[in-house]
């Protein structure tokens, strides 16, 4: 049975992937912040929910020495501040958490999936591609993200370590309920969304599974978009 990390995986985007890959039978650690989402989170058989704080050194380092084996790592820990990123103080945490800390497990896995040629799999965004106005913090940390999923990728492929990265678009998670909630901005969103409709969390998992699998043993440094066809209008 194959050992996954998930970080950010008690909620949103993460919670879903979490979900997929136990579903398709691998054992899965849900990683997360918040003591409070652990004690209510509800997933399927196969999931360990522990405390992780990505922006943290010590917290990165138990929970990674504790595993005797990893095969995967997927990095969903992410926070945005929708108009407050302007404050230098909320930019520097929103890379803190979003970009650094992607870099701070991707050390920190480095060892063990080097041992098992294990793979990474990155959240970007749509933002890594355009500007948010409202999100400078979240859209330079995930444009950051895409390059390091490129920049790792191209260093440790020699070790036998695949990295890639998935950019989901508008999916519907407890970051989106706001824009879901607000009936002109989601007629807006939808309007240039071919599929016309939001993604689900779910979805991005499967591809996360498949990027993780053995199918994809020849992809590596790619980042996947998943929004319906937002970017290509």
């Amino acid at each position: 049975m194959r050992r996954i990390v998930v970080t950010g995986g008690t909620r949103g985007i993460g919670a879903g992937v979490a979900a997929v890959l136990a579903e398709a039978g691998c054992e899965v650690i849900a990683a997360s912040v918040s003591q409070a989402e652990i004690d209510t989170f509800s997933g399927p058989d196969g999931i360990e929910c522990r405390l992780l704080d990505v922006t943290d050194d010590a917290s990165v380092a138990a929970l990674f020495s504790g595993l005797d084996r990893l095969d995967g790592l997927v990095n969903c820990a992410g926070i945005l501040s929708r108009g407050r990123e302007y404050e230098i103080d909320v930019f520097r945490r929103v890379l803190e958490v979003n970009l650094t800390g992607t870099m701070r497990c991707c050390l920190a896995a480095h060892p063990l999936l080097a041992e098992s040629g294990g793979a990474i799999v990155n959240t970007a965004s749509m933002l890594s591609t355009f500007g948010g106005p409202l999100v400078p913090a979240y859209s330079a940390s995930k444009g950051g993200v895409a390059q390091l999923t490129k920049a790792l990728a191209g260093n440790w492929a020699s070790v036998g370590i695949r990295v890639n990265a998935v950019a989901p678009g508008w999916i519907e998670t407890e970051m989106t309920q706001g824009l879901r909630d607000a009936p002109e901005r989601e007629a807006a969103i939808l309007a240039r969304t071919p599929l016309n409709r939001w993604g689900k969390p779910a979805e991005v998992g499967a591809l996360v599974k498949w990027l993780l699998s053995e199918e994809a043993k020849f992809v590596t440094g790619s980042v996947y978009p998943v929004d319906g066809g937002y970017l290509a209008m």
